[in-house]
């Protein structure tokens, strides 16, 4: 089969780069490094923990003497201007070069003002409330001494037994793309310096289980898990962190292929790689060396910064002297870390990220402005899995919310959530009330624990938020839910995960709701009035059951801040929901992991069908998700019109354009968000059933029709080959337009 091969260019490109004249900065660079001891700079290369926020074991809290011996190169999880200037102050005034330090916080989906976790703000499908939320988070960290996010999270992710996914934005590679490049020009537009993670393939996880070893083809890390990070390159990110995981049997940590071959000579990325939290050290265990000897692996396969092991810092010079470290090397990466210091202005400031104070604090900081915008795109986020003529509720009667997760503040912001001000979250409970003052009556029980078993109660060891076990039975707990909920009109249902049961070393090997919890819902619903069941969750989880028993169901996610007012605005249709799903949700685990970009067998089962003999299939169970990728309902109805193409024939530079009319068929203004999904019908190598390859979400009223339209290029239909090839194949095509990656609306076209 012919095919255009387009392979990377990136070696020449670096070959001219480095004949063209110095830079104002390159040639700072030399100047101060020509200066510089051996010791000074590995000290570069070295990012202690310390402060008042950590992620683990405090390692330090005294790093003052090394700052002034120039022995560390950044800092992080350090909060507030005073500290953090207190610490530069040490750094650029009493050492012996003057080298500011770089100051980072995983600063995720927001600073004090907390936006939905990125697997919630991914299923609004809106890249400029992204891209807005990152940069007022960046604006918000930054005037809070912060010059450093380690974020985005961009792992593509298959499987909701694995806690992380609730830091990244699904399960499409396309998507997840478009969410990478939106959320690196937030931060720098802001001023700050994202951290692109987990590089590479931690998302794949084996058995959903965090940290573990990672086994794949080189065409599905180039097709499916590299994409979001070249995205991020190719937006001009200026740091990777390495994960944790294998790649063909070496540590991400330690990976020369990937952290230079790849990141580097293929892509051109031009910015420093750091490890993840005791990355380096941790390779030990991995089983590929001492101490010394992964440390100076890791070094020479091309990482610049170690987190916390100081590995680096202990082994490099007697790398040196043995020759295992050239010079050159060392300087290569102290360079990297000195022009991303130089790149955020802190040579010509060292004190710019630090101008807040008790006495002067900055406005930007948790104000109004920044909390509406987190409660409208937290609004946004929300999926409506259900309803059957429940939701909007009414303004009126009597409403009884009740769950575990109704009546706590500190579990609306989510994980990953260091900076926020958890005890001025807003619950589901405050914002109903809020929403209904004066026109209807709220009453609230609590209805169970969390759990039922004290032991498997989930407490956050970094944080400190849990839901406190209340001191009565669950038969009291039930009891008292009951009794309150007997006297309503219609029941809020507030159940699900808690913030720390999702996020990092959070893997489940069930994802159902609590068995409790299913209990309170059960005997809700036989009270035979209207449930509405709210869901908190940090991942898909398998609610077959209770998606069954009731009339409506709004995945909330953990959407930040302004939750519990984001929710009651849907609930009561002052806002009509518009998210769709960007993670398959599975019947049950055994169908896990499921997505909707799958490849065909040589035994297909049919669609639509349960069993067939001799096909890929349960015994137990279809195929088919309980909700698919791109799903979600609103409050009004969409039609489609059939698929119309520009031209039938698509070739050389030329472009063909989709267009489908959309009409809103219902009763309320909504958005919709439109779905474009390619499939390459024969090619060299097997091709999933379906890509997504563009999408559009727009405000349309009722009664209101609009057409849709894509353009796509011959550049937009190929796929990489293991070298990282991009191969444009020509022959037929199938493309789709419909609101989930489930639609048929389909047209044919080919590729000449």
């Amino acid at each position: 089969m012919k095919q255009i091969v387009y392979p990377v260019l990136a070696l020449a490109a670096l070959f001219f780069a480095s004949c063209s004249p110095k830079s104002e900065m390159d040639r700072f660079v030399d100047q101060l490094m020509s200066k510089m001891t051996v010791e000074e700079k590995i000290g570069q290369l070295n990012l202690p923990v310390t402060g008042d926020i950590v992620t683990g074991e405090l390692k330090s809290s005294d790093v003052s003497n090394r700052v002034r011996e120039g022995e560390v190169g950044g800092l992080f999880n350090l909060k507030g201007t005073e500290s953090i200037r207190a610490i530069q102050k040490i750094a650029v005034e009493e050492s012996r070069l003057g080298i500011p330090l770089l100051i980072g916080m995983d600063v995720i989906h927001g600073y004090e003002t907390v936006f939905p976790i990125p697997l919630g703000l991914s299923c609004s499908w809106d890249m400029e409330a992204v891209e807005k939320m990152a940069f007022i988070s960046g604006q918000e960290a930054g005037a809070d001494g912060i010059a450093w996010t380690f974020s985005p999270m961009v792992d593509v992710a298959r499987d909701p037994r694995w806690g992380r996914v609730s830091e990244g934005a699904g399960e499409d590679p396309f998507l997840v793309s478009q969410f990478s490049r939106a959320m690196v020009r937030g931060y720098q537009n802001a001023g700050i310096l994202p951290c692109v993670k987990h590089f590479a393939l931690y998302g794949a996880a084996e058995g959903g289980r965090d940290y573990n070893t990672v086994d794949m083809s080189r065409g599905r890390m180039y097709n499916v898990y590299f994409p979001p990070f070249k995205a991020a390159v190719e937006e001009g990110a200026g740091s990777f962190m390495a994960s944790f995981n294998e790649i063909d049997g070496v540590p991400a940590t330690a990976n020369r292929w990937l952290l230079t071959d790849v990141l580097r000579n293929q892509w051109g990325f031009k910015g420093f790689v750091v490890s993840d939290y005791t990355g380096i050290l941790e390779m030990v265990d991995h089983g590929i060396g001492n101490f010394e000897q992964v440390s100076l692996r890791a070094l020479n396969a091309g990482l610049d910064m170690d987190m916390v092991s100081e590995g680096l810092f202990t082994y490099i010079r007697t790398g040196l002297e043995k020759g295992e470290i050239s010079p050159e090397r060392l300087d290569q990466a102290c360079r990297r870390i000195l022009e991303a210091k130089y790149k955020l202005g802190l040579f010509q400031d060292p004190y710019k990220f630090c101008r807040r104070s008790k006495e002067n604090p900055d406005s930007l900081i948790f104000s109004d402005p920044h909390r509406a915008l987190a409660r409208k795109i937290a609004a946004e986020s929300f999926v409506l899995l259900k309803n059957e003529s429940v939701l909007p509720l009414k303004k009126s009667g009597t409403i009884a919310v009740v769950g575990p997760l109704a009546s706590t503040r500190e579990n609306m912001a989510g994980t990953w959530s260091v900076a926020a001000r958890l005890g001025e979250c807003r619950s589901l409970v405050e914002g109903i009330r809020d929403a209904v003052e004066g026109k209807a009556k709220v009453l609230y029980a609590k209805g169970s624990n969390l759990m039922s078993d004290e032991q498997l109660e989930i407490r956050s060891t970094t944080f400190g938020r849990t839901i406190p076990r209340d001191g009565r039975s669950d038969e009291a707990l039930l009891r008292e839910a009951l009794s309150t909920a007997s006297r309503a009109d219609v029941i809020v249902a507030a159940l699900g995960e808690a913030s720390e049961m999702s996020g990092e070393s959070s893997s489940r090997s069930c994802i159902d709701i609590p068995d409790v919890q299913v209990r309170l819902l059960e005997e809700l619903v036989k009270l035979g009035k209207p449930v509405v069941l709210v869901l908190f969750n940090g991942r898909p989880l398998t609610i077959q059951r209770e998606a069954a028993m009731v009339p409506a169901l709004l995945d909330v996610w953990f959407g930040g801040s302004e939750s519990g007012d984001a929710i009651a605005d849907v609930l009561f249709g002052d806002v009509n929901p518009s998210g769709k799903l960007t993670m398959s949700f599975p019947k049950n685990m055994g169908q896990i992991p499921i997505y909707y970009a799958h490849k065909n067998t040589g035994r297909p089962l049919e669609k639509g069908k349960w069993f067939q003999k001799f096909r890929s299939n349960y015994l137990d169970v279809d195929n088919e998700p309980l909700f698919p990728f791109g799903y979600g309902l609103s409050y009004t109805s969409f039609e489609y019109g059939p698929v119309q193409l520009s031209t039938e024939k698509l070739s050389g530079s030329g472009t063909l354009t989709a267009s489908v009319t959309l009409k809103n068929t219902g009763e309320y203004d909504g958005k919709e968000v439109v779905q474009l999904y390619v499939r390459d019908l024969v090619g060299s190598v097997t091709r999933p059933v379906k890509e997504l390859k563009g999408f559009q979400k727009l405000l349309l009223k009722a009664g209101e029709s609009t057409t849709v339209s894509f353009t796509l290029s011959p550049s937009d239909l190929g796929f990489y080959d293991a070298e990282g090839n991009y191969l444009i194949e020509p022959g037929d095509f199938q493309l789709f337009i419909g609101p989930s990656s489930e639609t048929q609306n389909a047209a044919t076209f080919t590729l000449e």
